[in-house]
């Protein structure tokens, strides 16, 4: 699988490691949150079948995190995006 990087272009999937669903941008304050809100982001997930979101850590390059638009049943990518970025233009400032 070819990872389109943003900044570096076609990229082997191999020089990435896979960290989840996107939605883990949206992590709450561990200070802040209930416990049940906490446990909800550590352990329930969704499985979606089509396109979905995910984190990809470009760990033997840049070591820049993406978002990655990718289908799960056929693994066709669709969008890369920078996932600093993706967390700004979504109102995460942190």
């Amino acid at each position: 699988m070819i990872i389109n990087h943003p900044l570096l272009g076609p990229r082997d999937a191999a020089e990435f490691t896979y960290l989840g669903d996107a939605s883990l941008i949206h992590r709450p304050d561990g200070m802040e949150a209930s416990l049940d809100e906490m446990h909800d982001f550590t352990y329930l997930r969704d499985n979606p079948a089509g396109a979905h979101r995910e984190l990809w850590y470009h760990e033997q390059g840049d070591r820049s995190w993406l978002v990655v638009t990718r289908n799960t049943l056929t693994h066709e990518i669709t969008r890369v995006e920078m996932a600093r970025e993706v967390a700004l233009a979504e109102g995460r400032s942190r």
